[in-house]
């Protein structure tokens, strides 16, 4: 009788654990990530503050005329903050939070049309690469590394100071559009794939020797439905971590070659070319290089907060290492 008082009493402790046991394998892949991505508080914060930066530059759309932000007003210059104009005026009285604006549209534009280029090639010749293997896997890596020669920095100064001035000029969201933003997007798209193409041919290559492919070839399943329907949903991970990052590094390079003078070109305005213009009183007019500076580096840091906060949610282990 002991024995038997013991063995439920034992049932009884045990019980919750089982029912928790079972609860949390009983939780979707997706539920976790989320529940992962929610305690990390990092990521939450980013996450807010990208969300209300992206509602700035789209509802102040609908609050300023896209006209205000190139309209010049000599006799309202150099003007600071004010009632009137809450982040002041530039060099020929332009409205500088209008610009921030439109400027924001330009850049997170710019950052998410190349990104979604490189994610596209390095996807796609990453998954060609690791899955056929062989000769097409030697030439597509052997142009990899040429690619990774190339100075990107330089390719797109080059490319924007004598291809970019030569482009038509275009109307986008309501805004004159430089053809310098096109070449922006084309350079840093078709350069900046390199690195996730790696990820995902080293993914492919563990992922095809895996049983669900091995029995994926064994029912006739062509190559093709085989590396989109099977093999790429297991490598979505790094992909997505590689996206989400590689939004704040074509942010930095567009605000990088605009405060140069040869990125975006008036009179489309960006964040990056706003701060070019603010060399000129950069110790008086210090309006001019704040705003638009403390929107890159917000936009840049909760970017990457959010990245590492997907990196996290999106890892297997994440549990078991807590």
């Amino acid at each position: 009788m002991a024995d038997v008082a013991t063995t439920v009493e034992r049932s009884r402790v045990l019980s919750p654990r089982v029912t928790q046991s079972k609860t949390a394998e009983s939780r979707s892949p997706l539920t976790l990530a989320w529940q992962r991505f929610l305690a990390h508080r990092m990521a939450v914060v980013g996450t807010l503050i990208l969300v209300l930066i992206v509602l700035y530059i789209v509802i102040g759309s609908f609050a300023v005329s896209g006209d205000k932000a190139n309209a010049l007003n000599l006799k309202d210059k150099w003007l600071g903050p004010s009632i009137e104009y809450p982040m002041g005026t530039d060099a020929v009285g332009r409205d500088v939070l209008a610009r921030t604006i439109y400027g924001g549209q330009i850049s997170l534009a710019i950052a998410v049309l190349a990104v979604t280029i490189t994610t596209i090639v390095g996807t796609m010749l990453g998954e060609i690469a690791g899955y056929y293997g062989g000769w097409i896997d030697a030439i597509i890596m052997r142009y990899t590394e040429a690619q990774l020669s190339i100075p990107l920095l330089f390719l797109l100064l080059v490319l924007s100071k004598f291809i970019g001035n030569k482009l038509p000029e275009v109307q986008f969201l309501g805004s004159t559009v430089s053809g310098s933003v096109f070449v922006i997007i084309l350079v840093l798209g078709f350069t900046s794939w390199m690195g996730l193409a790696r990820i995902v041919r080293a993914n492919m290559l563990s992922l095809k020797q895996q049983e669900f492919v091995i029995a994926a070839r064994a029912v006739g399943a062509r190559d093709i439905a085989i590396m989109f329907r099977h093999i790429l949903p297991n490598t979505l991970a790094p992909i997505i971590v590689s996206a989400t990052l590689g939004i704040s590094n074509v942010i930095l390079l567009e605000s990088y070659v605009s405060f140069l003078g040869v990125g975006v070109q008036p009179p489309t305005a960006s964040w990056g070319n706003m701060m070019d213009r603010a060399l000129e009183r950069l110790d008086t007019a210090w309006w001019l290089w704040f705003f638009p500076g403390i929107l890159i580096l917000l936009t840049v840091l909760s970017v990457n907060f959010i990245g590492n906060g997907i990196r996290d949610a999106l890892d297997p282990y994440g549990d078991r290492q807590r």
